[in-house]
């Protein structure tokens, strides 16, 4: 190599001395060394680098899961730009999965039009800096199915990867909890996602590589990124019960855009008729609608955005009013990463029989990251399928030195049937064992979309002839209840 490069260095300098101008010679030669490698500083100056492409940050990093989720949060994010808040957002999955309304494509093929019509509904807003994760749609309620599904820990890199590389200030992700109303396990993977990102994106020790320096010209592994600390992440889709109020922040739908001259719901809703593949019935109608109509419809609590748009502070890392300002007290400052600290759940110190699947995830999950003091409900609760099954997993424990006969009862509304899962179980010493109660649900009236009721189950533990726990379980049944 060095016998090349001084080749080259000879046949720059013949070339010099063919005809031409002082000029020209001297600005082939410079162009030559450069291109040899050799800087053409003074050796007295200090050498330069490159910082991050500026082109990718971001104010807000929105995390959703399926094209047509960032919809959620589209009339704040209209008002964001217009203040000249630079957005970026990630899509879980491409949405291969569900139906088609405007075309006969399906599964990749769909996924493939869904990723482009999420590209063109964000190019609405101002929006083009866009990425897809590339998890798989999973049907489920479980968030734990679909971490799975997603490939939890390639994916929390990839998000890690892209945390780093937009330097994002604030985060906005859907509310981690399962409650009713919240239908789909995916928009959980993606809070969770991104609230392991917050808390890992800091720290230089979590995906080395990513912060680590290139050792030679086209290193193919390290990416040369920078450790970044995200200074808030907010939740939106909350419950919408008293203990969720004053939660957050605040913001009007009904403003007009500074930029468009129109209200915020309605820039939502031009973004959202790029979404055809799966409400194309919907956006036709919107083109029948007079104004009042549109806005009727877009202020709606049930099937538009309420007149305002109510976010859940999860942390902030630069402190602030709860519900103030999402960008109060965010600076060009760096935030410094808080020490992270991962408290273990209490363990059990007695045979006992606890809530299992997403619920018990979800107290673990908020220990781990820091979330304790978010609103929580009464009581677990979650939408059923009329018709179909409502699945407990439950938790059998014995932390006791010998083996442990636990016997699960259940007690059901009218009309619903247990199928399986009200047995007697033998549980090793010390082992922590998964139950499931499977109970057959009833169907609605035809003319009832959702019950007017919230139905309560109870599963019963009993081990040596004593009570040792009872689970309830609040439940409410739908014709749509499970993702779509």
């Amino acid at each position: 190599m060095k016998y090349f490069r001084l080749l080259l260095m000879s046949l720059l300098a013949a070339f010099l001395l063919l005809g031409m101008s002082s000029a020209a010679r001297v600005s082939m030669f410079h162009a030559g060394m450069i291109a040899l490698g050799f800087s053409s500083q003074d050796s007295q100056s200090p050498r330069t680098f490159l910082g991050p492409d500026e082109r990718y940050k971001a104010d807000i990093l929105v995390v959703v899961a399926h094209p047509d989720d960032e919809a959620a949060v589209t009339p704040y994010l209209a008002r964001a730009i217009d203040e000249g808040k630079r957005v970026a957002v990630v899509y879980g999955t491409r949405g291969g999965s569900g139906a088609n309304q405007a075309g006969a494509e399906h599964a990749a093929a769909l996924a493939d039009i869904r990723e482009i019509e999420a590209r063109k509904a964000c190019a609405t807003l101002g929006i083009a800096n866009v990425w897809f994760l590339g998890g798989k749609d999973t049907a489920s309620q479980n968030v734990q199915q679909s971490l799975a599904t997603w490939g939890h820990g390639a994916t929390l890199e990839e998000m890690v990867r892209l945390v780093r590389l937009t330097r994002a200030e604030v985060i906005l992700t859907f509310f981690p909890g399962v409650f009713i109303g919240e239908n789909h396990g995916d928009h959980q993977a993606a809070s969770v996602l991104a609230t392991e990102a917050f808390d890992l994106a800091g720290d230089s020790a979590a995906f080395a590589s990513q912060v680590a320096g290139p050792t030679r010209r086209l290193e193919p592994n390290l990416e040369n990124l920078r450790p970044w600390q995200p200074k808030k992440i907010y939740y939106f889709d909350a419950p919408d019960t008293a203990n969720f109020k004053n939660s957050g922040p605040s913001y009007s739908v009904t403003g007009i855009s500074k930029s468009r001259h129109i209200p915020y719901w309605h820039v939502a809703l031009e973004s959202f008729k790029a979404h055809e593949t799966q409400e194309k019935k919907y956006i036709d109608s919107l083109g029948k609608m007079s104004e009042q109509e549109l806005e009727k419809q877009a202020t709606d609590p049930q099937g538009g955005w309420g007149s305002e748009q109510t976010f859940v502070l999860g942390k902030s890392m630069v402190g602030g009013n709860v519900t103030g300002d999402i960008f109060e007290n965010i600076s060009a400052s760096p935030a410094v990463p808080a020490p992270r600290i991962f408290p273990s759940a209490p363990l059990p110190t007695q045979v006992s029989i606890e809530l299992g699947g997403p619920w018990s995830f979800y107290r673990d999950f908020r220990l781990a990251h820091g979330l304790e003091r978010l609103p929580r409900l009464d009581a677990p609760e979650i939408a059923v399928a009329a018709g179909g099954t409502l699945e407990i997993p439950v938790w059998l424990h014995n932390p006791t030195n010998t083996i442990q006969e636990i016997k699960l009862s259940v007690t059901v509304p009218k009309e619903w049937t247990v199928n399986n899962g009200a047995d007697l179980y033998s549980v090793r010493s010390g082992e922590n064992d998964a139950a499931t109660i499977e109970i057959a649900v009833p169907q609605l009236p035809a003319s009832e979309t959702k019950s007017k009721e919230i139905s309560e189950v109870f599963v019963t533990g009993e081990s040596n002839g004593q009570n040792i726990g009872t689970i309830k379980l609040r439940a409410q049944l739908r014709s749509h209840a499970l993702p779509q």
